[in-house]
């Protein structure tokens, strides 16, 4: 067995890898840990679920695993989003957490997050310890210990926990629902059959709004839907949109961290838009603070920021980079391509509930419909457009691939010249008129990402191509 934790958590085929074995090993290593830092004291971690085939008893496993180990165990009382579960670890004041979803992997797929103290995702630190410590047990022959959950229950480590109370509170100190309500907008709220179920829409509700809700059933095959809130995912939201004459959508992924919308005319709103349409919402207002942004996130962060002399992070993807950046810094919006967003003031983990209930703030505040807005802010600093593609791909070291693409650079791509390449995570070539192409491999699954932004369509598409080229070319040479 060999088992890797990638840019957050553990992810495997349900009943192939993702097995109760392996999970009760992956939660003995775990606990190993958390002991190990407890200095003698009780450590106490959170656990939750989504609505995955068997996450509900998967989680259950791992909370027997932990109590037998002495941790005190927090256990969610039914299925929840991670940003819920993630704040519920700070509410508690808990030394960690584990999250079990594969958030917006296939439904076959379920997987493990370990979240920090601080609520967000742990450091590829405390990953590669997890790994480490799983390896010696299995070498080692130590089975994990377990206890039945009743007994824990008696002996005090173990009580069941509804986080949600509590997160609603604090979203409610970070929105003006009210606002929302009182503007008349029309919203449709697409959960994709994953834990953002009884989130947006019980919040909205809760303040008088009534929105049209799609896939709010508990179905843990996900009705065969891929639960990615992107535009090819989201056919039935957008045929809502139109039907229902709506002024905005919002969809969630399977564990409710990632977020996109979809406008009035069934036009998607992707993570770019919604990141420059919120960045833009709060400069109006008047605040600051840093921009943080993943190498595979639009350049129309940086212009915004530019305007207002806003420093500008840019991290490899995967949201603990963002975190860490969020805990030592004073940052206004950290975000990535994928729609994990969070902004100041809240944990720093994506959070697709509290960014999707933002967007349709300043959408109700500033009037018109979501896509105007994105026009006027494109009229100031340019029109963007972005896509990516994935290739699935057999085994192949990272470095050499980036290593062997950034040798063989050209001095042009699509017209443009070739300005600069950042190699921070895969391979980016950054051309001279804001424009960028990316290559790098999925940190979650066997796959290669290129990515293109671009001042056109044609330009996105003439990028891409020429990334598949070069991607093509480069592993062949490795082979």
């Amino acid at each position: 067995m060999t088992i890797r934790f990638g840019t957050d958590g553990w992810r495997a085929v349900i009943s192939e890898e993702f097995t109760f074995t392996n999970v009760a090993h992956v939660a003995q290593a775990i606990a190993d840990m958390a002991m190990s830092d407890s200095d003698g004291a009780i450590p106490t971690y959170v656990i939750g679920y989504d609505t995955r085939f068997l996450s509900d008893r998967y989680a259950q496993t791992a909370a027997g695993v932990l109590a037998a180990n002495g941790v005190r165990v927090l256990l969610c009382e039914r299925f929840a989003a991670t940003p819920t579960v993630s704040y519920a670890i700070v509410d508690h004041k808990a030394d960690g957490g584990i999250m079990i979803t594969a958030s917006h992997n296939p439904p076959r797929y379920n997987g493990m997050k370990l979240k920090a103290a601080y609520g967000g995702s742990a450091s590829p630190e405390s990953g590669r310890r997890v790994e480490s410590i799983l390896t010696h047990n299995l070498r080692t022959g130590r089975a994990p210990l377990s206890m039945d959950l009743d007994s824990a229950r008696r002996q005090g480590l173990l009580d069941d926990l509804d986080p949600i109370p509590a997160y609603f509170a604090h979203i409610r100190s970070l929105v003006d629902i009210p606002a929302i309500a009182a503007s008349g907008i029309r919203l449709a709220i697409d959960a994709m059959y994953g834990a953002g179920i009884f989130h947006t829409d019980r919040l909205l509700r809760e303040a008088g709004v009534e929105p049209v809700t799609l896939h709010h059933e508990m179905n843990p095959g996900f009705g065969g839907l891929h639960p990615e809130p992107i535009g090819r995912h989201l056919r039935a939201l957008a045929a809502a949109m139109k039907e229902w004459r709506l002024d905005l959508g919002l969809a969630t992924d399977g564990d409710a961290d990632r977020i996109g919308a979809m406008g009035s005319s069934g036009f998607f709103v992707d993570p770019h838009c919604i990141m420059t349409l919120v960045l833009d919402y709060f400069l109006r207002q008047g605040r600051r603070g840093a921009v943080v942004k993943t190498v595979s996130t639009t350049q129309m962060l940086n212009l915004l920021a530019a305007e207002h002399s806003l420093q500008v992070y840019e991290t490899p993807v995967g949201f603990n980079y963002i975190s860490d950046l969020m805990l030592t810094n004073d940052v206004l919006i950290g975000g990535e391509e994928s729609g994990g967003i969070s902004v100041k003031g809240h944990i720093p983990e994506g959070d697709g509930i509290l960014m999707g209930l933002l967007l349709a703030e300043l959408t109700a505040k500033q009037g018109g419909n979501v896509e105007d807005l994105i026009r006027q802010i494109m009229d100031r600093i340019g029109y963007f457009t972005y896509a990516r593609n994935d290739f699935e791909v057999k085994p192949f070291s990272k470095p050499e691939l980036v290593k062997r693409l950034a040798d063989t650079a050209p001095a042009a791509l699509a017209g443009q010249s070739l300005s600069g390449l950042n190699t921070r995570d895969g391979i980016k070539y950054l051309l001279a008129d804001d424009s960028w192409l990316l290559i790098r491999p999925s940190g979650t699954e066997p796959v290669l990402r290129v990515y293109a932004e671009a001042r056109s369509e044609s330009g996105v598409q003439s990028l891409l191509a020429e990334g598949a080229k070069l991607a093509q070319v480069a592993q062949l040479e490795l082979v």
